[in-house]
């Protein structure tokens, strides 16, 4: 087995199997009528590709040598490239799979990208717009009906509004085709499915429409003329990086619908947190956990970097770990069996289980937050004391440019944070949490994610609703999370 010499796939799927013969993709294993480029930029790359699970990290970073460059499944490329490969120059990129050195100096554009999430700016300029979202998903008219499938209803209003400020009209047919396919396939994931098949070819139908429409939303936020422009992403996206080389126009509009995929967990955390606080087959420690929480304060100081309720939030995210593990490309890429992509997946729930890094990990205990290091903590000297020559990462700032006051900055282990006015805002920073990953590959969405489930049981909390399991016949099937489809089967209801 010999080592390859040159980068692999500077071709597309599409280029690759020109003149091979017919027997060269598995085309037997998938129905006729499955169009030819799709077969080939999709399906049978997908056949050909090997994954392989990683190792449980026992410092909060994932090594260099295990990239984020291009380290997506293969079978997605085409949902978000018109030749069915990467396209950056063209068509812009993610930071989702950006290695490192691609982002600019010190994780730059990882720092550009959580600058429009942090939690000050949920609290002032996004909060409304989630709370009218939980309004609507959990008023009055919804109770007793499958959640889940309302879930959808509503939520792109609250995606585009978030992204750009529209709801409503103003979302044309084929943007809201194109979420609709877009997270079919990542539900149902199999690219062999016709289901998968159908969606994902209606999804490049609608992709150019899309990005002609975000074009057009970002030029306006650009001239001033959309209204209350700095409560959208794409606004600091804009100021804090001045469309400069490491977030670049393209870019931006191309964040604007990959996000689709990296803030797909919303949907499944929804549907597993109502599951776990369900009375007759939830889980009661749980509940006993939300009661004490609620009752005692859920966001007073009570010691330690995180409030209760956030502490509550962090530990259902560690315990249900909707993001399987984080998907790296090894930099000395060695095509196993032939494969078409090979990946590396460094857990993320088997590593929050581990009892190397926690007393009872198996237990639901949300002030073992307390006490546990965080972004702040982890600085050159916390490097030195567990016993490494030096921070992996060094610390380095990007200053805010959006009008507040503030810097963008990173543990000893890489991990973005964001300091405010002065308050900083840390993560958890150690290998034992891991549902948003780890060190510079941790979600860029994890500020507002955490505090879109925040809101959500304050909601039930205020209006004292309880969820009930459905006992229905043939519940409707909801794709919410790559590999994942829900049974529709959670209603809730209000109390007196």
């Amino acid at each position: 087995m010999t080592e390859n010499k040159k980068p692999p796939h500077t071709k597309s799927a599409i280029e690759r199997s020109e003149g091979l013969p017919p027997d060269a993709y598995p085309v037997g294993l998938l129905p006729s009528s499955f169009p030819p480029d799709y077969v080939r930029g999709a399906a049978a790359p997908f056949l050909l590709s090997s994954s392989f699970l990683g190792e449980r990290p026992t410092l909060p970073m994932i090594d260099l040598m295990l990239s984020k460059e291009k380290a997506i499944p293969v079978n997605l490329w085409g949902l978000l490239y018109d030749g069915w490969w990467p396209n950056p120059d063209e068509e812009g990129i993610s930071v989702f799979f950006q290695g490192f050195e691609r982002r600019g100096a010190d994780n730059e554009r990882k720092k550009i990208y959580v600058s429009a999430n942090t939690p000050d700016l949920v609290a002032t300029k996004y909060h409304a717009k989630i709370t009218d979202f939980f309004d609507k998903l959990l008023g009055a008219a919804n109770a007793g009906k499958p959640m889940m499938g309302r879930y959808f209803e509503y939520y792109d209003d609250l995606y585009w509004d978030l992204h750009v400020g529209a709801t409503g009209d103003e979302i044309p047919t084929e943007v809201r085709q194109f979420s609709a396919s877009f997270n079919t396939v990542l539900g149902y994931w199999f690219p062999t499915l016709e289901i998968v098949r159908d969606a994902y070819m209606s999804a490049r139908a609608s992709r150019q429409a899309l990005k002609e429409w975000l074009d057009e939303r970002v030029q306006r936020i650009i001239d001033g003329t959309q209204p209350d422009a700095d409560r959208t992403f794409v606004y600091y996206w804009l100021k804090n990086g001045r469309l400069g080389e490491n977030f670049r126009r393209i870019d931006i509009v191309f964040e604007c619908f990959h996000n689709f995929l990296a803030l797909s967990q919303w949907g499944n955390m929804i549907y597993n947190v109502a599951s776990k606080l369900e009375p007759k087959y939830g889980d009661p420690k749980v509940r006993t956990w939300f009661e004490k929480t609620m009752k005692g304060g859920p966001d007073k100081a009570d010691g330690g970097a995180f409030p209760p309720l956030e502490r509550f939030v962090m530990e259902l995210f560690r315990t249900i770990s909707p993001n399987d593990g984080s998907l790296s490309s090894p930099r000395r890429h060695r095509q196993l069996l032939g494969a078409e992509f090979s990946g590396v997946t460094t857990p993320h729930r088997a590593t929050s289980m581990d009892p190397q890094h926690w007393i009872h990990p198996e237990e639901f205990d949300p002030d073992r937050y307390k006490t546990a290091p965080t972004s702040v903590d982890n600085d050159e000297a916390r490097a030195k004391e567990i016993g490494l020559a030096r921070c992996p990462f060094a610390k380095a700032s990007l200053e805010l440019k959006d009008g507040r006051t503030g810097e963008m900055t990173n543990s000893a282990f890489g991990a973005v944070y964001g300091v405010v006015d002065g308050e900083p805002h840390p993560v958890c920073d150690t290998a034992g949490y891991a549902p948003f990953g780890f060190g510079y590959r941790r979600c860029a969405g994890e500020y507002i994610t955490v505090e879109f489930i925040k809101e959500f049981l304050r909601k039930v909390w205020k209006e004292k609703l309880s969820f009930v399991k459905l006992d229905l016949e043939q519940p409707a099937e909801i794709p919410v999370n790559p590999g994942t489809v829900l049974h529709d089967n959670i209603t809730f209801k209000r109390g007196k």
